[in-house]
């Protein structure tokens, strides 16, 4: 059983977002093309309080991008985005939500990021999303959506953790940084994760 995990395709990491990823918005067509081919599709959502440590603006004289630590770890500043409640946070309107199931938030502490859609970044507390996709009888999960560097590698460095076949779909994602989705792609083929496109799913038989 296959799973589709659409991660943060949210208003304010489209371009004209806070948090824009470049050419974020392209994916979309690719994501709505997809649900038709897996048995079971889910979305993450980022759900930040409005005064979460790990926007820069919670931290006076500290600027976006810049670093710091939170509970031990180091943590970049982002700028404040996707507020819980505001048209920031919003799935975008473009992305077909009919076959989404089920939206698992994050990053809904205060004190903690988190990147990936099944932990916050201290591995402390679970948004259950494994426990769902195990008693949906799902074995092989397929993530895309935003940023490829940042919650799409974190997702499927843990959806391996878990225990499932995790493919990245890397025409399905964008990175913030071509250099850290580099570093994040290599260290996801070293732990065995898969690297296809969506065109390897479209094809036929």
């Amino acid at each position: 059983m296959k799973a589709l995990l659409v991660i943060d395709i949210q208003n304010d990491f489209l371009p004209g977002g806070s948090l824009a990823v470049a050419d974020g918005d392209a994916i979309i067509a690719v994501v709505n093309a997809l649900p038709s081919h897996f048995d079971l599709v889910v979305a993450t959502q980022d759900w930040h309080p409005a005064a979460h440590r790990s926007f820069a603006a919670s931290h006076p004289g500290r600027q976006p991008f810049d670093t710091t630590e939170l509970g031990g770890r180091p943590q970049v500043l982002w700028p404040t985005h996707c507020v819980q409640g505001t048209p920031g946070a919003e799935l975008a309107a473009g992305l077909d939500q009919h076959r989404i199931e089920a939206i698992f938030r994050k990053g809904t502490d205060p004190e903690i990021d988190s990147y990936s859609g099944f932990y916050d970044n201290g591995h402390l507390k679970s948004t259950g999303l494994a426990d769902y996709l195990r008693g949906r009888g799902i074995t092989q999960v397929y993530v895309a959506g935003l940023a490829a560097d940042y919650c799409v590698f974190f997702t499927a460095q843990d959806a391996l953790q878990e225990g499932f076949a995790t493919f990245l779909l890397e025409d399905a994602t964008r990175a913030i940084s071509a250099e850290g989705w580099a570093r994040a792609r290599a260290q996801l083929v070293s732990q065995g994760g898969h690297l296809i496109r969506s065109t390897d799913l479209l094809l036929p038989a």
